[in-house]
């Protein structure tokens, strides 16, 4: 019989950690699945993702390295088949690897196929209706802010019958009926609550929007970007209700998004994978939402709601329905569950296992967390090239690349950092600031503690610029060639 644990891996996409009950238990937004989730586990409130865009930020989590360490910073350059990447890990060590569903902002062709048994959709007609889908996102009146803020409304139950997220929770229902004999590990990346922002009946109307709290906003200096988006969108002409509109439906998108996980916590409980089951819940990055006048993310982006993550880990041998603050990296999730596997990864990476804290959630983890993002104006070619409703960001970046230019931050419990290549740096005082919307740097007063983080950055960028190959290569290799002057030319 399997003594081994298996796994049920959820990773929502633009999710923030303030839209999760059993995070932020301050917030309006109904999340009972998730709740119920971590009444059997720890739900961690300091969790924080290394990359504010999708791809850079799964490569990332799924590697162990950071996206610098080998220049996984564009939506593009995926992990290749020479690169780890420790879901092949599972599956080279005996587990049973299946995604549900077809994301493919994680791996370069043919890394798929080298990581896992199963991938796609079940059934297999409704494959056609989730590309379909994904290819219907974009629709509206470019000249409407609301359009630009990537505001759709209310969806028929028709259109939510083919939404790519309910076709991978179908899959993932049916797969969980008849699960492999050997551990297994089911891997179910999402969608929600990407915009754009619709979503259908009951979860449309949830939120009253008189109720829906407004965005945070700046105070003191910002990067450049923040105008320029807001301005270049129609945002900065968005109404207060407008706004809150676009909130109370991104909500709904959570809510909805918390349905589909309790259904497929439940096909868990009620088919043949009850038992030594692992059940973690994280995402890739998360959502401006109105706050600092913005709508979706921007690659330099290193703002606290972009980067700080829903995390809640659950299972046998765990602590219950405790809360951990503990300062976790997105990637330091793979080698916690590989650890609770008995497995270790055999490449060299930059995460580190916290199952102690899943034992003890009092215990420590990291000191410092870090993130980044952004290019250098050289590397303009690599910049985004998209059609509506993502052409004015992607003709910001080519008209002023400077504004999307490289970034790094540090954040410790009382502080954050940003050091950027372009402009001046951030500080927030994250004990009084949680949401970092007032602007230190520069003060006298915080000299200091601006110089001492500033170090903690560079020591970090130079501890973790690369990595070494975990085979060594051979000196003066043999040579299958003619010696100079022996043969004819």
């Amino acid at each position: 019989m399997n003594q081994r644990p298996n796994f049920i891996i959820f990773v929502a996409d633009q999710l923030r950690a303030d839209c999760v009950h059993a995070v932020d238990p301050a917030t309006i937004v109904s999340t009972p699945n998730l709740d119920r989730l971590a009444a059997d586990g720890v739900a961690f409130t300091e969790a924080f993702g290394q990359h504010s865009v999708c791809s850079p930020s799964r490569v990332s989590f799924l590697s162990g390295w950071y996206p610098h360490v080998a220049g996984h910073r564009t939506l593009e350059y995926l992990l290749g088949p020479a690169e780890p990447n420790f879901l092949r890990v599972f599956k080279d060590n005996g587990y049973h690897v299946a995604m549900a569903g077809g994301r493919g902002d994680s791996f370069a062709a043919g890394v798929t196929e080298l990581s896992m048994h199963e991938h796609g959709f079940l059934p297999e007609e409704t494959r056609s209706s989730a590309a379909e889908f994904l290819r219907s996102k974009a629709a509206g009146d470019p000249a409407d802010p609301m359009i630009r803020a990537f505001y759709r409304g209310q969806r028929t139950a028709g259109q939510a019958a083919v939404e790519y997220d309910e076709v991978v929770v179908q899959t993932a229902e049916r797969w969980l009926a008849q699960p492999p004999d050997e551990p297994w590990v089911l891997y179910v990346p999402l969608f929600a609550p990407h915009p754009p922002f619709e979503v259908e009946e009951p979860w449309f109307s949830m939120y009253d929007r008189e109720a829906v709290p407004p965005p945070h906003a700046a105070h003191g200096p910002q990067p450049a970007f923040v105008d320029a988006l807001a301005r270049g969108h129609g945002w900065d002409r968005l109404t207060d209700a407008q706004w809150r509109e676009l909130r109370a439906v991104y909500y709904g998108m959570v809510s909805r998004l918390d349905h589909h996980v309790g259904r497929v916590m439940d096909a868990a409980r009620n088919g043949a994978a009850s038992g030594n089951l692992v059940t973690t819940f994280f995402c890739d990055h998360g959502e401006y939402l109105g706050d600092f006048g913005l709508a979706e993310k921007w690659p330099s982006g290193v703002n606290a709601c972009l980067l700080r993550n829903p995390l809640i880990v659950s299972g046998a041998g765990m602590a219950r329905g405790v809360v951990s603050g503990a300062m976790i990296e997105m990637i330091d999730v793979f080698p916690t569950l590989l650890d609770l596997a008995g497995l270790e990864a055999p490449h060299a990476h930059y995460g580190r296992s916290f199952a102690q804290c899943l034992r003890d959630p009092d215990a420590a983890h990291r000191d410092a967390v870090f993130s980044e993002g952004g290019f250098r104006v050289e590397e303009a070619d690599y910049f985004e090239r998209s059609p509506f409703p993502y052409d004015v960001k992607a003709s910001i970046q080519k008209t002023q690349p400077e504004l999307v230019g490289k970034a790094a931050v540090v954040r410790t419990r009382e502080w954050a950092y940003v050091w950027r290549l372009y402009e001046q740096p951030e500080l927030y005082r994250r004990s009084d600031d949680p949401h970092e919307t007032v602007n230190l740097a520069g003060m006298p007063e915080h000299a200091a503690i601006e110089a001492l983080l500033a170090a903690r950055l560079l020591r970090w960028m130079v501890e973790t610029a690369d990595v070494l190959p975990s085979e060594k290569g051979v000196r003066f290799p043999a040579v299958n060639l003619p010696r100079p002057g022996s043969a004819q030319r």
